[in-house]
């Protein structure tokens, strides 16, 4: 029986079975093509789940196709148990990579080469002198796709980066004519921590032929466009256009994201007659958030590495600019996939910056003690008043407290704040935010349902910056303009002093400002 075509958010894709985008049309084929035939060594790198695995293993298909060569692709994070044990790692490795050569070309050769080359060279020289033997016996040259390199780990992994590059010279008689190493990073950002030099080794420096480091980006709207009409095409379900804009706005174009959220939505209808609705893609998206899928629960898992956090505290917090930062850490956090650096740096995608506060704030949220019932009026309508006025004096009497437990801590009122709303907001409106760098501000949308009505609130989060004065002016003038773009019917402005000696002051105030534009209530923190 043949299954129907889904769309896929495991592994790589297999065409009879997930709508996809062509794999060979997300890459720069033509550079690719032109770098193998040029004998070069390069990197294939982007996020996890972005199609790396779909993308290679299509270009080796059409490299044997094409006949000129012969093409391995090999996974080696089979060897990353083995740790700093590189004959080990070497072991599982050449036996995996011979595996593939048997299956991919029905070439048996390496599996009779590979285990006498460990026993007389060791984990240090193995790999080398097995690559070398089989390019010698092949009757084309060799093109290896080596995937997941950067999950190996310490001296495992400079033994690989090193036995690739000591034959470099060799190719392509001797040794194979073109690698492409890929992973989440490119080389030059490997610090491999070297049990046996007792140093910290830059990938750079142990593979230092590379000669082009390739990034493969997000779909374009056209690619989302295309995948999600393939499931019109197989179903007959067609997607409202609202939706479809949702899931572009929401993802800018993140396979997973994409994949994913268009999944959840049409799991949930089995009316295929009856086009998908927007109200099913924002449902799908807070129910991924809310299940912490495996690509989520990665993604939240590198926010506790330093590296990270520098960079991601200062967009939280709205920090004035990236000048600070080192060049290394924001490419490597844009390599991770949670930031874009186009001009500005910013969180990723929508969804990403609904996932990563959260997942920050997560332990806060569910020790608070509120209670939504508490802000609801009878008609249903949500009580910002009261319920900011609430936050102010639990702000008063706890904040130094609570922002000690953020890992976050230059973002912790920001963070708290938001804690305290989704507290509140959680199972019966949702938050939209946006932050960024340079922004001195964060800004947070509720939409409430209230009746029959939809309720949106804007709330502007600033930090005091220079004198009370100039910090209201340029926040009210921030605060109108996105009242005005969100067609909200109500506008709050949260001042975050940090200039007292203490780490936030409990100099609190509360002021409705109504000069110059639509009234907006002003609350000192």
């Amino acid at each position: 029986m043949t299954a129907d075509r889904f769309f896929c958010t495991e592994g790589p894709i297999k065409p009879e079975r997930h709508y996809h985008v062509p794999p060979l049309g997300r890459i720069d084929l033509d550079g690719v093509l032109r770098l193998i035939g040029q004998w070069r060594y390069f990197v294939l790198h982007a996020p996890r789940q972005t199609g790396k695995t779909t993308a290679l293993l299509a270009l080796r298909d059409a490299l044997n196709d094409g006949g000129e060569c012969h093409c391995v692709y090999v996974n080696v994070e089979i060897g990353q148990a083995a740790r700093d044990d590189v004959t080990a790692a070497m072991r599982a490795i050449l036996d995996r990579l011979s595996v593939e050569a048997e299956r991919t070309l029905g070439d048996g050769s390496l599996a009779g080469i590979w285990p006498a080359a460990l026993a007389t060279a060791g984990g240090l020289g193995a790999l080398l002198k097995a690559l070398t033997l089989w390019a010698e016996a092949a009757p084309k040259p060799l093109v290896l796709l080596i995937d997941e390199v950067d999950s190996l780990v310490g001296d495992t992994l400079i033994a690989v980066l090193r036995q690739l590059r000591n034959g470099y010279p060799d190719r392509p008689r001797r040794y194979p004519q073109s690698v492409i190493l890929c992973g989440v990073r490119d080389v030059r950002d490997y610090r491999i921590r070297s049990t046996r030099e007792r140093a910290v080794v830059t990938g750079g420096s142990a593979f230092n032929v590379k000669a082009a480091s390739l990034r493969l980006g997000d779909f374009s709207h056209d690619e989302v466009r295309l995948l999600l009409a393939q499931h019109t095409a197989a179903t007959g379900q067609p997607w409202a256009e609202e939706a479809e804009r949702r899931i572009w706005s929401l993802t800018n174009g993140q396979p997973w994201l994409v994949n994913a959220l268009a999944q959840e939505a049409v799991e949930r209808l089995p009316d295929r007659g009856r086009p998908v609705p927007v109200a099913a893609v924002d449902e799908a998206c807070e129910r991924i958030i809310l299940r912490r899928d495996t690509h989520l629960d990665q993604l939240a898992d590198k926010l506790a590495e330093p590296r990270v956090r520098s960079v991601i505290e200062l967009l939280l917090s709205g920090g004035q600019s990236a000048a600070d930062l080192p060049r290394d850490d924001l490419e490597y956090v844009r390599d991770l996939g949670l930031i874009r650096i186009d001009g500005a740096v910013s969180i990723a995608n929508p969804l990403y910056q609904e996932v990563i506060p959260r997942e920050l704030t997560y332990t806060t949220e569910a020790t608070l003690a509120a209670d939504a019932a508490w802000y609801v009026e009878r008609d249903g309508r949500l009580q910002v008043d009261k319920l900011l006025a609430a936050f102010q004096e639990f702000f008063r009497e706890h904040s130094e407290h609570w922002v000690e437990r953020f890992q976050y801590r230059e973002a912790g009122p920001q963070l708290l704040l938001q804690a305290f709303l989704h507290r509140i907001v959680n199972g019966g409106g949702r938050i939209e935010r946006e932050y960024g760098l340079g922004r001195m501000r964060t800004d947070l949308l509720i939409v409430w349902p209230a009746g029959a009505a939809v309720q949106k609130i804007v709330i502007e989060c600033k930090l005091l910056h220079g004198s009370l004065e100039r910090t209201l002016a340029r926040g009210l003038e921030q605060t109108r303009a996105y009242l005005d773009r969100c067609a909200a019917g109500e506008a709050h402005l949260v001042i975050f002093d940090r200039t007292a000696g203490k780490p936030w002051s409990a100099k609190l105030f509360r002021r409705r400002e109504t000069a110059g534009g639509p009234p907006v209530t002003v609350w000192g923190m």
